[in-house]
């Protein structure tokens, strides 16, 4: 075991000072990395020692020979967690988003490619009251195991496979729940309604991903397309269902939502900017060092969609997801409404290793049409700080730090910038959730599922005691919020002192209850990504987003007309 893992470290190590030759297999687009891939293969050399290589080889087998012999627990060392870490450390030192996967993590990354997972298909939530935590059931897939299983909103989770789940948070539910797939999990539940213990078999299946879990007409007219489930393998035939369905509906306009979208197959993003730009149009181009990897990608599209398109994006907004919108800003193609996205311009292209494992390698670098290198300095910034002080977890309450990036143009001229990420042509901030009202979530879901139980007097027809109906577009009249219902809420509240809420202090944050407990009912009545449909109605950026429709469809007649002069 340690020679094994020994010789595979060695091998790293040395792969780290002579690069080049390590780039030994061919690859193409279908094994493409979250950021992407170089589209043909690459060139094959053998490893080649140098002297230094030679001599940290030597250091290595050292300094492990005498942690195995002087450690104090050096009988029970974890060699794969020794192996792991050197080799993350080894390509921290490179870029931020070079990545090691030993064999569990390669084969859930190639399951997240195909669009799935393997477990029982629902999602689950916890209900905190003081010092106890349950987790429940929140909504199943359509056809999913749980599905089939009968499983519903307010499904207590009490064991799975005879482990007690009680006191446990979700995070730890959810890695009892999953697993291979054609495997059966024993999963003992409360009935919300009965209050029953029922225990049901679920065998486990792929439970599909959608790369785009909601579209439909978000006003008469505006056609809007969630794309939050990254560039899978399914994303451009999902996305092409998805406008031909709106078309179908009259949709005039498009809104695309790429936030918290972290990328995923640089072939998928291409397919969905050809949609829209026309033959010869460049998408991006990729630059890198080895053969293969360099090479521009044009739209090949003789009859592009005009839809006029507005795009949301944010610091979640990623990779493949930047790909997409770098090309369609620069081409004045669609407006830009959000925040200024993560910046990140390094592709990916994973090496699959022996024993199961793999390399996930940057091996070059793309630019946008106008020529933007839009990656993030990473120089002197430590791992951590390049994932939260400058990208998804910075403060958003702050001034907009302006563009220090090299200049460019797009398509009519406006000045656009690289080194950080897409700039919005209208910067909106989010919706945020104040301490407080993270505090009342826990109330809410409780009241929610009792009315859902039918156990609030007076409020029957909130009651959800039925399978889920999916695929349906909410309406005005769904689970509305009124004074009478509030109030019963407040009651609620007030009879479970652990809650700890004032009158005063519940009706500071009345708005949110409202639109929180509303979100509840839909998900218990119709599924978990119909119930985004609650939040996106006063989302302050998707507001903005069909606000500046008009503007975006100028700027596309201004750029075509400038290719294309009459």
């Amino acid at each position: 075991m340690r020679n094994r893992f020994l010789f595979a470290l060695s091998l790293l190590l040395i792969t780290a000072l002579t690069l080049p030759a390590f780039i030994y297999a061919q690859r193409t687009a279908q094994s493409t990395s979250p950021s992407g891939t170089a589209s043909g293969p690459v060139s094959t050399r053998p490893v080649r020692k140098t002297a230094d290589a030679e001599e940290i080889e030597k250091d290595v087998s050292e300094a492990l020979t005498v942690i195995q012999d002087q450690y104090i627990d050096g009988n029970k060392l974890d060699y794969n967690a020794v192996f792991k870490s050197s080799i993350t450390g080894m390509l921290r030192s490179l870029d931020p988003h070079s990545n090691y996967f030993d064999r569990a993590e390669f084969d859930e990354f190639r399951t997240d490619q195909r669009s799935e997972y393997y477990g029982i298909g629902a999602t689950i939530g916890d209900l905190r009251e003081g010092d106890q935590v349950n987790t429940f059931i929140r909504a199943t897939f359509e056809n999913a195991p749980a599905w089939k299983a009968g499983l519903r909103y307010g499904d207590r989770i009490l064991e799975v496979d005879g482990k007690d789940m009680r006191g446990k948070n979700f995070y730890e539910v959810r890695q009892n729940l999953r697993g291979p797939r054609g495997s059966v999990v024993k999963v003992t539940v409360e009935r919300l309604a009965s209050h029953k213990v029922e225990t049901v078999e679920i065998t486990r299946d792929a439970v599909p991903q959608p790369s785009i879990p909601e579209f439909y007409m978000i006003r008469p007219g505006v056609g809007y397309i969630a794309m939050s489930g990254g560039f899978n393998l399914t994303t451009a035939d999902e996305f092409a269902n998805a406008l031909e369905n709106l078309h179908s509906q009259g949709m005039k306009q498009l809104v695309i939502d790429l936030r918290g979208n972290g990328g995923g197959l640089l072939s998928q993003a291409v397919k969905v900017a050809n949609t829209f730009l026309q033959r010869g149009q460049l998408i991006l181009k990729q630059q890198g060092r080895v053969r293969g990897s360099t090479q521009p990608y044009y739209a090949d599209n003789e009859q592009p969609d005009m839809t006029p398109l507005v795009v949301i994006v944010n610091r979640g907004t990623a990779s493949a997801s930047e790909i997409l919108t770098g090309a369609l800003q620069d081409h004045d193609r669609a407006l830009i409404v959000g925040e200024t996205s993560f910046g990140k311009g390094l592709v990916q292209i994973p090496f699959p290793l022996e024993y199961g494992s793999a390399l996930l390698l940057t091996i070059g670098k793309y630019y946008t049409p106008s020529g933007r290198l839009i990656q993030r300095d990473y120089s002197n910034a430590g791992f951590y700080d390049y994932y939260t002080n400058g990208g998804i977890s910075r403060e958003t309450n702050k001034t907009p730090v302006a563009p220090t990036g090299p200049e460019s143009r797009t398509d009519t001229g406006r000045a656009v910038y690289g080194g950080g990420g897409i700039t919005p042509d209208e910067m909106v901030s989010p919706r945020l959730i104040s301490p407080a009202q993270q505090r009342v979530t826990d109330p809410v879901f409780a009241f929610a599922m009792e009315l859902a139980a039918g156990r609030v007097a007076g409020f029957d027809a909130y009651k959800v005691q039925r399978p889920i109906d999916f695929g349906r577009d909410l309406t005005a009249t769904d689970f509305p919020m009124t004074d009478t219902l509030y109030k019963a809420f407040k009651d609620f509240v007030a009879s479970k002192p652990i809650y700890k809420f004032t009158p005063a202090q519940l009706d500071k944050e009345r708005a949110y209850i409202e639109r929180q407990l509303r979100y509840e009912l839909v998900t218990a009545a119709y599924g978990s990504t119909t119930s985004f449909q609650v939040f996106n109605a006063d989302d302050p950026q998707i507001t903005k987003a069909i606000d500046v429709l008009p503007r975006a469809q100028q700027l596309a007649a201004a750029a075509q007309n400038k290719r294309n002069p009459s």
